[in-house]
């Protein structure tokens, strides 16, 4: 079972339609005890860090203890960051060292938002089959400042930023996989094939 947390965000229908779709078994929860259960959890976002991280208080000590692979979505890579900037200073679940910041005005209309590149920075099981350069469906004003150990992926709106994540069992998208087309899809399945 791969466990979609419903902790207050939206989009949970398309990641959970999405999943079904690569061969996965999704189920939407609200439980910390399904975390405990699952192959596999999903960190699906679209919101604001500060409600976002209210609710995920109750999940934090299950999900940081996870050794099955856990994928956060677009708000749910920046939750994984050290703190986040969105409307004041957020302490976030401080699994990927970095800072959530707002793209600076110079880089372009915020929100960064419809299709843009990824460049893949390190090997990872989650690209196979997926090459260099290839379009993923981004929609986000803020993006995870953290240290190149950790990028899989970048992708430049004006600055260069990174847009895949990964540390041991913990995978961060800023994009969003279940509105990006077959590459999208590719990349959940890999995900689920972890």
């Amino acid at each position: 079972m791969i466990a979609i947390l419903d902790y207050g965000v939206g989009n949970l229908k398309s990641i959970f339609k999405a999943l079904s779709k690569v061969g996965g078994s999704p189920e939407i929860t609200r439980k910390p005890e399904d975390l405990e259960t699952a192959d596999a959890i999903v960190l699906p976002g679209v919101g604001a860090v500060k409600p976002a991280m209210e609710k995920l208080r109750e999940f934090e000590r299950t999900i940081k203890s996870s050794e099955v692979p856990v994928i956060g979505i677009c708000l749910g890579m920046q939750l994984f960051a050290t703190e986040s900037l969105e409307g004041g200073r957020h302490r976030c679940l401080n699994i990927i060292p970095g800072v959530v910041k707002r793209f600076p005005e110079s880089s372009g209309k915020i929100p960064h938002m419809g299709w843009n590149q990824i460049k893949i920075a390190k090997k990872h099981p989650v690209f196979d089959g997926i090459e260099d350069e290839s379009f993923f469906y981004f929609v986000h004003s803020y993006y995870l400042e953290t240290s190149m150990n950790y990028v899989i992926g970048n992708t430049n709106y004006g600055i260069e930023f990174a847009s895949a994540v990964a540390k041991d069992n913990f995978l961060g998208v800023q994009f969003h996989p279940e509105k990006s087309g077959d590459n999208g899809l590719l990349l959940l399945k890999n995900f689920v094939e972890l």
